[in-house]
């Protein structure tokens, strides 16, 4: 790569990717543009463009891509009920597509020869980038210093740093490492490393600790169209003002929060904890309404998929036809998705309340009532058991015929 005259950075403005600009400039010789993307991080996209400028980027480019975000790849992970390993709502892996475009975009608005990530070559992060990059432009060149520089780990990033008069984010009093945006924050690294060491006091920072929770559960309604979150408590908002009012409101009750030992794309276990409040309330609503509006063999169809869904989204395959051709699938089924559900939160928990599709509903309470009717005749059930059981009667008549 030694052509390389041109490299934006996805730049953060913390540790890794401070330190990355730098070695940039002295092993390549090249000028480095600083790329950042607002996904919702709060005021460190400021920080981040001051800094960058001071570390030596001849351009610090930031970007807003929160409406973007939310609406195309947030809403659809929601109308997937995409979930990864049962616990994970994919705040991290949903971002790193929609900054890899952003990135790309700005590599050619501004004639670079390359692109440059701060993500290690342990993690997923890496695979999600690149693999986004070549989908969106496959002749782009990719740097990755993880996989390149001497540097072994976080402490000679430090010492670097130090060497360097870069300004150093991580310090004793926060000895892990975060990524924030409108979905989620995740906490990695440093002391979580260990399995059976618990998130330290003070960590958290969307959510407050459930203990400190208001002692009275609050009721939120979540209005859906087509699978889509449009309302809430009846109050119409755009996509980003719906999960940004989610997480205040979920914060408040200390919901979303989330400790797990996952399976990474190459290959190890690794310990990550999350807060994803607002789309917490999101996912369990979202099933409510489905519940009612989606029919039995579609809404298992679904989940089997869901599964997938959420496996291409985790491993970085966003871009790829087979989720591409998988979303078009989940959307078509979303069509009748549309009705309230009502969630009560309360000291860390977000548990359905209610539910009503005025519109799409399948829910007949005419005919799951105990009491008389005149829709469901029960004496038809002793014909539907008869031949659901004729394949288990013969392979029992059989199996004792043969005297097991």
């Amino acid at each position: 790569m030694g052509d390389i005259k041109k490299v934006v950075l996805a730049y953060s403005g913390g540790l890794d990717t401070s330190v990355i600009l730098k070695w940039i400039k002295e092993e390549y010789g090249a000028e480095v543009v600083a790329y950042t993307a607002d996904v919702g991080q709060g005021e460190e996209v400021a920080e981040a463009k001051a800094k960058a400028l001071d570390t030596g980027a001849i351009e610090a480019i930031t970007e807003d891509l929160k409406e973007e975000f939310v609406e195309d790849y947030v809403f659809p992970a929601v109308r997937a009920s995409a979930m990864y390993e049962g616990y994970y709502l994919l705040g991290t892996s949903l971002a790193r597509p929609v900054i890899s475009k952003g990135l790309v975009r700005a590599a050619v608005e501004t004639g670079a020869d390359a692109i440059a990530h701060g993500a290690t070559g342990k993690g997923n992060d890496q695979v999600r980038f690149e693999l986004s990059a070549y989908a969106l432009k496959p002749d782009i060149k990719v740097i990755a210093p993880w996989r390149e520089w001497d540097l072994k780990g976080r402490a000679d990033c430090v010492a670097y740093a130090e060497t360097h008069g870069i300004p150093i984010p991580v310090t004793p009093d926060k000895p892990y490492s975060t990524d924030a945006n409108l979905l989620h924050i995740s906490y990695e690294g440093g002391v979580l490393e260990d399995p059976w060491v618990g998130p330290p006091p003070g960590m958290f920072t969307m959510t407050v600790d459930p203990e400190d929770a208001p002692d009275e559960p609050q009721f939120v309604t979540v209005g859906f169209e087509a699978g889509n979150a449009v309302s809430v408590d009846g109050v119409a908002m755009r996509p980003v003002e719906v999960l940004s009012t989610l997480n205040e409101i979920g914060g408040t009750h200390g919901v979303g929060r989330v400790d797990i030992v996952e399976n990474r794309f190459v290959g190890m276990k690794s310990r990550g904890v999350y807060e994803t409040p607002g789309g917490t309330i999101l996912y369990h609503a979202h099933r409510a309404v489905e519940s009612l509006t989606l029919d039995r063999e579609v809404a298992h169809l679904r989940d089997e998929m869901s599964n997938r869904y959420a496996e291409m989204v985790y491993n970085g395959f966003w871009f790829a036809p087979e989720r591409e051709a998988l979303q078009h699938f989940m959307d078509d089924l979303q069509k009748p998705v549309t009705g309230e559900a009502r969630i009560k939160l309360y000291k860390g928990q977000a548990t359905i309340d209610g539910r009503r599709s005025d519109t799409h509903g399948l829910y007949d309470e005419a005919t799951v009532t105990f009491e008389a009717d005149d829709v469901y005749h029960q004496g038809d059930a002793e014909g539907f058991i008869r031949l659901q059981s004729l394949r288990l009667r013969t392979f029992a008549e059989k199996r004792l015929g043969e005297g097991e």
